[in-house]
């Protein structure tokens, strides 16, 4: 069952309405998802097969299809047989109509195959999304098969709302629910504990910072291994407390504390809180502020309250800037000085350099991680399914160790020779964007532009979605034919992450990457990111779109991958304080219009707390609440 209650959806819209966009939402939490496609035959229709093909490329790679529009009946049965613990999404029911009066099946009982259909809904214990056109709101056919269309689906969708639990009508893109009710109490699974496996081995090694930095610069990162015994002792903490890890159905134990040995799609990753983020924006508009509020950086509020389960959340202490460094042979590298990158490299391992000022600023930490070289993508796949998992794997420690740490916020970010064609042409192989349009610019220094290595590498991007075109597009497909070893230590960090409920900040087309992969592996990671500068890259913009995340601010910055997070990230902080430590404006509490019932405000005090009990003396509000004329106490603010 959903955070919402409800067991079985409805979804009516026109063509084009967006209806399928908002079925989709609907079921984005899930781990895995079974698509029920109901749609038969326009195989010699080249229109059709590319609204077929823009659906599949929305859908994430951990989805499974199920075909059913040869035989209407198949989805009933697949209803019927369907687990409490599944998630179906059927789109859409105009298919099955037409499959339902196929003339091949005449004569045959339909409205007995409606009410069968409304039947298996009405008793399915799995979570189901239905879409289907709403053909109410058009002329009458004049055609005899027209009209014969028209009324069955009229029939099944009466039928149909009538069965589930809820209906939302989507016109324009917006969604307006039509009914919304509780179901009764369903048999819940009992999640089992997963049983306990060796540890995988160590991954590739791991090269944190090691040298004592200077006064000004961020403290290095400590990064242990797996094998190590406090790897082992964390494992034996995490033990006693399995009841309470999965006392949520969509939270299971961390990879490395629960022994699992393979990263592989559908994997059950924790959400945040579907509350706490609504709540604590509710709250923003009744907090006694001057002027209209905090405005963009509400965004980051609500996230941050979401990924701590609380409405007033507190700004990030000690963040993480967790540097992926990667080498692209080939076109994709064409335009790049190699010296001035391992320069870059340099700096950062020191502490210095901008990552290292702003890091320090920001009070970061940072790791760099050396994740190896790729091979030409334009030319074969870029490196192994070996590989592969090993990097990820490698990925999913750094992240965990930086949860052991006692860190509550990570910045990804990549620095490399070729990353940004390696993240365009996986932008491009997930989404079906257009390669030439979202290919950021090389830029020299002194401002000039390389428009001939722009090309270069336009052609390895184009070479490279030639090559796999009849290629399977998973996940570890994309890492092992385009990504390379810094995309999955990448993929694996965002995974590790969301595993430890620790909160990302993306910043650069590494981050915007790995997200789109590892969306395809776990669909809740993308819940656990953060994107807070939007920057200047199309690539960046196009792919936080598909992954549905909204910029916390546009100010253009262009510093490169990490910079932008990190300059912005004290702003973030100090708007996340101010609206925690905030109190409910007394005119609110006077008029008893607002119900303080968050649990963070004192009762509403009297009209001489602010102004002292006598003349000259400070204001006397219960402790830790900040008023106008008071600076609050809550660290970072």
């Amino acid at each position: 069952m959903s955070e919402d209650r409800w067991n079985t959806v409805l979804v009516l819209g026109g063509i084009r309405s967006g209806k399928s966009a908002f079925a989709e939402s609907l079921v984005a939490d899930a781990p895995s998802v079974r698509y029920v496609a109901t749609a038969a035959g326009g195989e010699d229709d080249p229109e059709w097969r590319a609204r077929i093909e823009a659906h599949q490329r929305r859908r994430p790679q951990s989805w499974s299809t199920e075909e059913t529009g040869a035989d209407p009946a198949r989805l009933t049965a697949l209803l019927t047989d369907a687990k409490p613990d599944d998630t179906l999404l059927v789109d859409d029911l105009g298919g099955w109509v037409a499959a339902v009066l196929d003339p091949a099946r005449q004569p045959n009982d339909d409205e007995a195959d409606v009410a069968a259909l409304a039947d298996a809904v009405r008793a399915c214990t799995a979570r189901v999304v239905l879409v289907s056109p709403e053909v109410g709101l058009s002329l009458v056919p004049v055609t005899p098969v027209g009209r014969a269309f028209t009324d069955a689906l009229g029939v099944t969708n009466q039928a149909l709302a009538d069965a589930c639990d809820g209906v939302a009508l989507v016109v324009a893109g917006q969604p307006t629910w039509l009914k919304r009710t509780t179901p009764a109490t369903r048999p819940k699974p009992n999640p089992a504990p997963s049983s306990a496996v060796a540890t995988p081995p160590p991954p590739a090694v791991v090269e944190p910072l090691i040298e004592p930095p200077a006064a000004d610069t961020p403290r290095a990162a400590e990064t242990p291994a797996l094998d190590t015994p406090q790897a082992g002792h964390a494992q034996a903490a995490e033990a006693p407390a399995l009841a309470e890890v999965l006392h949520e159905s969509t939270m299971t134990l961390p990879l490395v504390a629960s022994g699992l040995t393979e990263i592989a799609p559908g994997m059950d990753l924790p959400l945040p809180s579907a509350d706490a983020g609504p709540d604590a924006r509710e709250r923003l508009g009744t907090v006694d502020l001057p002027g209209a509020g905090l405005g963009a950086f509400a965004e980051a509020i609500e996230f941050a309250a979401a990924t701590q389960d609380t409405t007033t959340p507190r700004p990030w202490s000690a963040p993480r800037l967790v540097l992926v460094t990667g080498t692209h042979a080939g076109g994709a590298a064409a335009g790049t000085d190699a010296a001035d990158v391992a320069r870059r490299i340099a700096e950062a391992e020191r502490g210095t350099g901008l990552l290292g000022r702003l890091a320090g600023q920001a009070g970061a930490d940072l790791a760099v991680l050396h994740a190896g070289d790729a091979g030409a993508m334009e030319d074969g796949p870029v490196t192994d399914d070996d590989a592969v998992a090993v990097a990820m794997r490698q990925g999913w420690q750094l992240a965990d160790a930086a949860a052991d740490a006692g860190k509550d916020v990570i910045v990804l970010a990549g620095l490399g020779t070729g990353v940004d064609a390696v993240a365009t042409a996986v932008l491009a192989a997930t989404t079906g964007a257009e390669a030439v349009a979202v290919l950021p610019r090389v830029l020299l220094p002194g401002g000039r532009f390389d428009d001939h290595a722009w090309m270069v590498r336009c052609a390895a991007v184009r070479d490279a979605l030639h090559r796999i075109r009849q290629e399977s597009r998973g996940a570890t497909d994309i890492l092992r034919e385009l990504g390379g070893p810094d995309l999955a230590v990448a993929t694996g960090v965002l995974l590790g992450a969301a595993a430890r409920r620790l909160p990302v900040l993306l910043d650069g087309p590494l981050g915007i990457a790995a997200g789109l992969v590892a969306r395809d592996l776990a669909s809740q990671t993308r819940h656990w990111c953060l994107l807070p500068e939007e920057g200047t890259l199309a690539l960046v913009r196009q792919g936080a779109d598909v992954l549905g995340l909204t910029p916390v601010l546009r100010t253009g910055l262009d510093l490169g991958e990490g910079a932008n997070a990190l300059a912005v990230l004290p702003a973030l902080r100090t708007a996340i304080g101010v609206a925690a430590a905030l109190p409910v404006h007394p005119a609110l509490l006077a008029d008893q219009t607002v119900d303080d019932s968050f649990g963070t405000n004192p009762p509403a005090p009297a009209a001489h707390d602010y102004v002292g009990a006598h003349p000259g003396e400070p204001a006397t509000d219960g402790p830790g609440d900040a008023h106008p004329g008071r600076p609050a106490a809550e660290p970072g603010v």
